[in-house]
């Protein structure tokens, strides 16, 4: 018979999602089973499956740090240490921004698009690793160069090459943008995820967000466009004939993005629009 004092896997999670909801925090629900899996060494269908089972003291010692930290707008991925990108299970934290939905997006619609895999591709901001390990992963034959000026991002990245098996696949380099490749080195596809947030919206945006990602990683000063006319402009000269430089942007950035691409002598450019139907994607073509 159960003791009054233990309570089941159902009722904690009820109590953290109350709790979470009270701090403000979204999908209060989401984070606390993911937190109580997590601490539990369960998947979330196996958490469902055990809803009536009680917890010991000791499994609750684990529960309530990360439960507290929640409450303070950490953000969940932060907490656990990872998050799933296009099929790869990446260690994520402090050091680089946490993989998104619409970074997933670009990748399906570029893997969706070339029919014929690029021989090398550059990915501008690598960040966590996660667009080049991806499109490693789905372009075994590729050469992929992950580009960052952060050493502590590249750490993190090495980290993940590592552990997703694609060590040997992937080439990490120190660089300010385009400073430290080499003139001659052209690329068949650029992919771009740079900082596309003003340093307005930066303030304005959730605690999340602006309280613990890396500040360099989201904003690109007064002007949130600026990291991206950069990119548009110089990737033109290491591009290869034919070759394509795609971008995630702010969705109020198109109509400056295309003109630009247009007066730097890409062939063609468009937008294309992420799966909540905002303008989030410039690809343009040489």
């Amino acid at each position: 018979m159960t003791s009054d004092l233990m309570l089941t896997v159902l009722e904690i999670i009820k109590r953290t999602t109350e709790f979470l909801e009270k701090r403000g925090v979204e999908g209060s629900r989401l984070s606390a089973e993911l937190m109580i899996g997590h601490a539990l060494g369960l998947k979330r269908m196996q958490l469902y499956l055990q809803f009536e089972r009680p917890l010991t003291e000791p499994e609750l010692v684990k529960i309530r740090p990360m439960v507290k930290r929640r409450g303070n707008r950490e953000p969940v991925q932060y907490i656990l240490g990872e998050t799933e990108f296009s099929g790869l299970m990446l260690k994520v934290d402090r050091r680089a921004l946490i993989p998104r939905l619409e970074t997933e997006r670009l990748i399906e619609l570029l893997t969706q698009r070339l029919t014929q895999a690029p021989a090398n591709i550059l990915d501008l901001g690598t960040g966590s690793g996660a667009i080049a390990l991806a499109l490693a992963k789905a372009w075994p034959a590729a050469a992929v160069v992950g580009l960052d000026n952060s050493a502590e991002a590249l750490a993190l990245a090495r980290e993940n090459a590592e552990s997703c098996g694609l060590a040997g696949r992937v080439t990490f380099v120190l660089s300010d943008w385009f400073t430290n490749l080499e003139a001659a080195v052209k690329f068949q596809l650029i992919v771009a995820n740079p900082p596309y947030l003003s340093d307005d919206e930066v303030r304005s945006a959730q605690p999340e967000v602006k309280d613990f990602e890396p500040p360099a990683a989201l904003s690109a000063g007064s002007n949130g466009a600026a990291a991206l006319e950069k990119i548009i402009r110089e990737a033109r000269l290491h591009l290869a004939a034919g070759g394509l430089l795609a971008c995630e942007t702010g969705t109020a950035q198109h109509q400056q993005l295309l003109q630009l691409a247009a007066s730097a002598g890409y062939g063609r450019a468009e937008s294309l629009r992420d799966l909540a139907g905002r303008e989030r994607y410039l690809l343009a073509l040489v």
